[in-house]
């Protein structure tokens, strides 16, 4: 599924300080963690995405970090605006591929949402290569394009977003998706605490009642004193206990 980028306005910035590759860098230090815990017996396993195995899950991750690359290697990401299927699938900033048709349901082998730009090489899903090594070498090649990258602001279809901005929803993409993954592999790999915190008013930032349920779930309830964690995946329509009960 093609999704839109967060409701902001235009000159909406982030706080360098508050967000940045610095964040996003942990957020993929954490992913790749992760990322380790995944055996090839995991790939049909549900996670906390409503309606999403984990092998499709690791297909829209490699999406998202193709997005993500796109942004700091060129300055701009194209978007095809989202069509609801009415399930909570998860979020993502998706580049349009020229050859690409807006479809329901959850990305297929062989289309943008599972490829996306060649800039890392595709995730293989299904196929002889293996997803979570393609996958974590997006994820280094990701880091090393932002870490070199000049640009100040980042057009996301059309819409003119600072570089911190942009690496700030990288890095909530890329770290409640990286918990994702561990959920669904039967282990706890919890975000570490400082991180979710400087997280958390970012994904308040970001995601707002307009984006529900198109491209998030609707906000759970949690305890206000609860970890900075448990708040951030409840706000984001995730259950912070989430386990898989077919184990």
């Amino acid at each position: 599924m093609r999704e839109s980028p967060p409701t902001t306005n235009a000159d909406t910035t982030v706080d360098p300080r508050m967000g940045g590759v610095a964040l996003l860098g942990r957020a993929i230090e954490y992913a790749l963690g992760c990322l380790s815990l995944v055996t090839p017996g995991d790939l049909d396993r549900p996670t906390p995405c409503d309606g999403w195995d984990l092998r499709e899950l690791l297909a829209h991750a490699n999406d998202s970090f193709t997005a993500l690359e796109e942004a700091a290697a060129f300055g701009h990401i194209t978007l095809i605006p989202p069509i609801s299927d009415g399930h909570n699938k998860p979020n993502a900033i998706t580049p349009a591929a020229t050859n690409a048709t807006t479809t329901h349901g959850p990305p297929v082998a062989g289309d943008s949402a599972s490829g996306g730009p060649a800039l890392g090489g595709p995730v293989v899903v299904g196929g002889e290569g293996d997803p979570v090594i393609a996958l974590r070498d997006r994820a280094t090649s990701l880091l090393r394009t932002w870490a070199n990258a000049r640009a100040a602001i980042v057009s996301v279809g059309g819409c003119p977003l600072t570089a911190a901005t942009v690496c700030g929803v990288g890095a909530v993409e890329v770290t409640v998706h990286a918990w994702d993954v561990a959920r669904a592999c039967g282990h706890q790999s919890p975000i570490p605490a400082p991180m979710a915190a400087e997280l958390l008013p970012l994904a308040h930032l970001f995601a707002t009642d307009a984006d529900r349920p198109a491209r998030f779930a609707l906000p759970l309830r949690t305890a206000p004193q609860a970890p900075a964690q448990d708040r951030l995946l409840a706000y984001l329509g995730r259950d912070p206990h989430w386990t898989d009960n077919s184990r």
